[in-house]
């Protein structure tokens, strides 16, 4: 029989695909065995970066693409922080200008911290520090009582003098300078009628320490010498007021630098708001003490119940020992 030559390009065809067939099956048959070197790289392998961080690729370069879980593994999503919002820096707005002020914490400035190894300097004291001189007392002490009327001279003001003059009584009209310079008669009869002046600003600025150090200047300044010129000869002006009584260190600095001390009280009646004649004389007889001062006011606006309520309390201090006195100076 003759055998058929294959001719020697085909020949080496075959023979090399033969090698080929041979080298994949011997690879899959490595394959199928776990190797104890493998484990061990997989072990010393660095942990996967997280999705921040960029992934080493086999040519050392950093891929950008961040990591993303599968969908429906560890998908439980991170909730954005809640921010509580901070607390107002400004406090409730009194409920009228004529309100008292009720007592609160020293306002004062966070001082950040100095960096390590630096020395501190020394604090400085705040704008807006309380004051610490206001006066709250009458000259003489004992049973005595200072009368203070704020915001005239006003329609009430000739009422409230007719009054104290039937009692002989004396009392101190803190005044706002645009309604002395209105009613310059007025300011005059208090002097002459043997009261005292005391400096209440220019037109009640509320609340008082929100304003620039230049603007309280000029309001406690001003007034003073609008009152001065209302009155003429030059009167004696001991005491300025704040409206609301919102004193602090820096504005009562300034009533001093004009030779003024701080004015304060001990009995608000809050006649200011109207509340009924009968609640003003209820609101003096009860919360009054030898040496008290008693806010009252002749301006600002309708003062009628303040009239009122004068008519009943005069006679009533006289009858209890009292005798009238100018606050301390």
């Amino acid at each position: 029989m003759v055998k058929s030559r294959i001719p020697a390009p085909r020949r080496s065809l075959l023979l090399g695909a033969s090698a080929l067939l041979g080298t994949s099956a011997l690879l899959v048959a490595c394959g199928a065995q776990s190797s104890p070197s493998a484990a061990g790289d997989a072990a010393h392998r660095p942990a996967v970066p997280s999705a921040s961080t960029g992934t080493t690729g086999a040519a050392g370069g950093t891929s950008s693409v961040a990591a993303r879980p599968t969908p429906g593994e560890g998908e439980e999503a991170t909730a954005a922080p809640v921010r509580t919002p901070e607390p107002s820096a400004s406090s409730t707005a009194p409920a009228s200008p004529y309100a008292s002020p009720t007592p609160s914490a020293p306002r004062t400035t966070a001082v950040p911290s100095p960096p390590a190894g630096s020395t501190a300097a020394p604090a400085q004291p705040s704008a807006h520090a309380p004051a610490t001189g206001v006066l709250r007392h009458t000259a003489s002490g004992g049973r005595t009582v200072a009368l203070t009327f704020d915001d005239g001279p006003g329609p009430a003001t000739g009422p409230v003098l007719d009054l104290l003059a039937q009692y002989g009584a004396k009392a101190t009209f803190c005044e706002i300078g645009d309604n002395a310079k209105a009613r310059p008669a007025a300011v005059q009869r208090i002097l002459a009628e043997g009261h005292r002046l005391c400096d209440h600003t220019v037109d009640h600025p509320q609340p008082m320490h929100t304003r620039s150090h230049e603007q309280q200047v000029a309001e406690i300044g001003d007034a003073k010498s609008m009152i001065e010129a209302a009155a003429g000869n030059n009167p004696a002006i001991t005491w300025w007021r704040a409206p609301g009584g919102d004193f602090t260190a820096e504005n009562e600095r300034i009533g001093a630098d004009l030779g003024m001390k701080s004015l304060g009280w001990t009995v608000d009646p809050r006649d200011w708001s109207r509340p009924g004649v009968q609640a003003i004389v209820s609101n003096v007889q009860q919360n009054l003490r030898p040496g008290g001062v008693v806010l009252m006011h002749d301006g600002g606006g309708d003062r009628s119940q303040t009239v009122a309520a004068l008519k009943q309390l005069l006679p009533w201090l006289v009858a209890q020992g009292y005798s009238f006195d100018f606050p301390q100076s």
